[in-house]
């Protein structure tokens, strides 16, 4: 196996590129970094090329440039379309790092660095994967293209209108996204279904302005009042939630599916104190893994209005305010979901205050078939590097790209992740298991050659 022998043999390069990656501060929430961004694309247009890319540019969008990189190998062969982002989350609080953000310390077998999981180290596996075919039989088994954005950590603004601009340039027969994480080191997992999300904003008005307490208190309906009324009659006593024709669309989970689910590792106790609290709540007739990744969820996620500064102020505020979210699963349509949220707060709101209720744009849920042949080839090549089968999971938060991906290029994704649960994405301290980044590009080099054996192309392990 020429390419395995050539990634193991060199490792060492490999860590040092992808150090120098994890030194470019590429913030691109904070404009004064727009050069380092910049310049971090420029650099990963580099490497690719050096991989063996016969083509690799960079293209212009309203904001950060894409990375755009592709190796055609035979017309007959399946065409892997590989994204990833190369854009950081801001390294603060500082003071909370142990090593700097951005001069990777490899601490045992960690390398801690902003953006060492999310996104870097688990992108430039896939760079390193196809160097390891491209020096030893001259080429990946079937065809690539890499679209790398540099706007993911700050929601992809120009991502939809650039997939549908270059629709024809990216079209491929699967996407690749690494971008995810494993149960553990020795426990891969493939995240098979993710939940869509939308969000609404609430203002309920009273009075004009603020009154005096004193004077019209017990009088005036209060907008805090009335919108808490409101917000207590989203759910029942058992946590399901109340907004008519919520749950038409939910599909039921088989039993074959709750079983996979339940293989999940699992500790309840360990999960409460990670969450902080003493018990958990919810629909009793489905598990804390099930209510949490297979099933949809209403949250306020911030309520406010009147005075909230040091001591007091006693005013009947004229306003108050809410953010509501809500994970929706696959069949359930954002805008009608919405809609019919925003239908049910306005019927059962007090004919004492105003309420105006403000919808935005929503991203679908999303299953992919666990039997297609990517997901079967990147389980198999799961397997041979991890020495275990992957466990199928489902996961409860979002990933746009996935769906924009279906949406707009009519193709299904399969995550590749890589990182680990505690890698402390976002937060001071972010780091990246070392040898998964090796098992990385071992995992990625078998599903190439797995899913390239469909055809006969150039290139094999």
């Amino acid at each position: 196996m020429k390419t395995l022998t050539y990634a193991q043999q060199h490792q060492a390069r490999f860590l040092a590129e992808l150090k120098e990656f994890l030194r470019i501060p590429s913030i691109s929430t904070l404009p004064e970094h727009r050069p380092d961004v910049e310049r971090a694309a420029l650099w990963l247009q580099e490497r690719l090329l050096e991989a063996g890319f016969p083509t690799a540019r960079l293209i212009a969008t309203a904001g950060h440039p894409v990375v755009y990189a592709e190796w055609i190998v035979a017309s007959n062969a399946p065409t892997v379309l590989i994204y990833g982002h190369y854009d950081v989350q801001p390294p603060d609080p500082l003071e909370l790092w142990q090593t700097p953000p951005f001069e990777p310390t490899i601490v045992g077998d960690d390398i801690f660095a902003r953006g060492a999981a999310d996104d870097k180290g688990q992108l430039y596996a896939h760079v390193k994967a196809l160097e390891c075919y491209s020096r030893t039989v001259g080429a990946p088994p079937l065809n690539v293209k890499c679209m790398f954005e540099g706007e993911e950590e700050i929601g992809s603004p120009n991502l939809a209108p650039f997939i549908r601009e270059h629709a024809e340039l990216l079209a491929a027969d699967v996407a690749v996204v690494s971008d995810t994480h494993i149960l553990g080191k020795d426990m891969p997992s493939i995240i098979y279904a993710l939940r869509g999300l939308v969000a609404v904003e609430v203002e309920v008005r009273g009075p004009e302005q603020d009154l005096h307490s004193g004077i019209y208190g017990g009088a005036v309906h209060n907008p805090i009042h009335a919108l808490c009324e409101m917000i207590s009659r989203l759910h029942d006593s058992n946590g399901r939630v109340t907004v008519p024709g919520f749950y038409d669309a939910v599909r039921d989970l088989s039993p074959e599916e709750r079983a996979e689910l339940a293989r999940v590792p699992f500790d309840r106790e360990a999960w409460l104190r990670e969450a902080g609290v003493q018990s958990e709540w919810g629909d009793p007739d489905y598990t804390i893994i099930e209510r949490t990744t297979a099933r949809p969820t209403l949250d306020v996620n911030g309520i406010w209005g009147g005075y909230t500064q040091a001591g007091t102020k006693t005013v009947l505020p004229a306003t108050a305010h809410a953010k509501i979210s809500i994970r929706l699963v696959p069949d359930q349509d954002p805008q009608k979901i919405a809609q019919r949220l925003k239908d049910y707060l306005l019927r059962i709101a007090p004919p004492t205050v105003r309420v105006a209720v403000t919808c935005f744009t929503g991203t679908r849920g999303i299953v992919v078939s666990r039997e297609g042949p990517a997901m079967q080839a990147a389980s198999q090549a799961y397997t041979e590097a991890f020495g275990r089968q992957p466990v199928f999971m489902r996961a409860g938060g979002s990933i746009p790209v996935v769906t924009m991906f279906h949406e707009l290029l009519g193709i299904e994704t399969v995550l590749l992740g890589f990182g680990l649960p505690d890698d402390r994405l976002h937060a001071p301290n972010e780091k990246f298991h070392l040898p998964n980044f090796y098992r990385g590009i071992e995992t990625i080099i078998r599903f190439m050659a797995i899913l390239g054996q469909q055809t006969d192309p150039p290139g094999r392990v």
